[in-house]
């Protein structure tokens, strides 16, 4: 059992050797990412030499199942732990949640062409699946891929809330493949990868109000010829990829936000000390203790439970209503603790540069991505 925490409830299943990897991915992160991640919310993404840092020091190519996979969730919650969503997002998105299909679908010769220029940080993934129509119901789907028997498929349409969109070098892109009648849901439908730099790709960016360094664009495709061996999986059956592939993005996102609510934790738990009202810290007050211990207490708990997920993932367990209890309660208590954070630091918590505030903007958006909290409610009630 892991002994090093930070001053944490040790975790289930990590060893004194996960300890020392945490050590150095804190190292590598406040080496790579903190000093510049200011400069990337302006910029609206993370820079080439960014990109090339993170996969310099291995981070970008982590194990995605397996025992090694607990690795990826300490990473990933050290990510959030930066305290920049828009970071984590692009980088959430890129090493583990667009790469995911090619990894667990994708042909041999997709995976060596495309994933070792990904570990590298040489070529950004993106995920294109949501369209204004169909966001969090994809039965709406309008981006079509016409088939053109062996010369591949020509793509038409819109995709919008694209992470990395103008940086990146390829689009894992959810596309009808074949018309169907009826309430047929997402048959007919598949993943192809999609070259940025193809003739009749577009790119403009879609500003946020948070997740500034995401580089979030809407991503057009105006007539894409694409050859047939970037088809991802089985063409027409992407229902069931996207199932195993929307569990394990939803793992990785509540990972994420158990790590952003614990940067939000500890700059809170900071300031009520320090901050004096009338000559007494905040933390004299009774209800502004209990408040943040209730805090506190419901992030240890979470904590725990995101471990355990991760675990059954590694074991190759992980279940649907698993991955969005995590998904929902982990970005639900980044809000709770952002609202929190932002009402004790007052008004100097509430201007534009402010950490309180950044990570307010931040949490409300990770109640939308991968699952609206509406719909993960409705999935694990139906679970039971």
């Amino acid at each position: 059992m892991s002994t090093t925490t930070g001053g944490r409830t040790p975790l289930p299943h990590l060893t004194g050797e996960h300890d020392d990897f945490r050590t150095r991915v804190q190292e590598q992160l406040a080496e790579a990412v903190r000093p510049h991640a200011d400069s990337w919310e302006r910029q609206g993404h993370i820079g080439d030499d960014g990109w090339r840092a993170l996969g310099a020091h291995g981070l970008l190519g982590l194990a995605h199942d397996g025992p090694g996979f607990l690795d990826s969730a300490i990473l990933l919650e050290e990510l959030g732990r930066t305290g920049y969503a828009g970071v984590r997002a692009a980088v959430g998105v890129h090493a583990y949640m667009a790469t995911s299909y090619l990894r667990m679908f994708g042909t041999e010769q997709q995976r060596t062409t495309l994933l070792p220029a990904v570990a590298q940080g040489d070529r950004i993934a993106a995920l294109a699946i949501s369209e204004d129509g169909a966001g969090t119901d994809l039965r709406h789907l309008s981006t079509r891929a016409e088939v053109l028997g062996e010369d591949g498929y020509r793509v038409s349409g819109q995709k919008c809330y694209v992470a990395n969109g103008s940086r990146a070098g390829f689009y894992i892109t959810l596309v009808k493949t074949r018309e169907t009648t009826g309430d047929r849901g997402l048959s007919g439908v598949s993943l192809l990868a999609i070259d940025a730099d193809a003739p009749g790709v577009t790119h403009t960016p879609q500003p946020m109000t948070g997740w500034r360094s995401a580089d979030v664009c809407r991503v057009d495709f105006d007539g894409v010829l694409v050859p047939a061996d970037r088809l991802v999986g089985r063409r027409d059956f992407a229902l069931m990829h996207l199932m195993k592939g929307l569990d394990f993005e939803r793992l990785v996102a509540g990972l994420l936000a158990v790590g952003g609510v614990g940067y939000c934790l500890d700059l809170l738990n900071r300031f009520v000390r320090e901050h004096q009202i009338k000559d007494v810290p905040l933390a004299a007050h009774q209800a502004v203790r209990h408040r943040v211990a209730e805090l506190n207490s419901d992030f240890e708990l979470l904590r725990t439970y995101a471990y355990h997920a991760a675990w059954l993932h590694s074991r190759g367990r992980l279940d649907t209503r698993t991955a969005s209890v995590l998904k929902l309660r982990a970005t639900e208590l980044a809000v709770t603790a952002a609202q929190a954070c932002v009402q004790y630091h007052g008004a100097r918590g509430y201007l534009d540069d402010a950490a309180a505030a950044r990570l307010y903007r931040d949490a409300m958006a990770g109640t939308i991505a991968a699952g609206a909290s509406e719909l993960l409610r409705d999935m694990i009630f139906e679970a039971h």
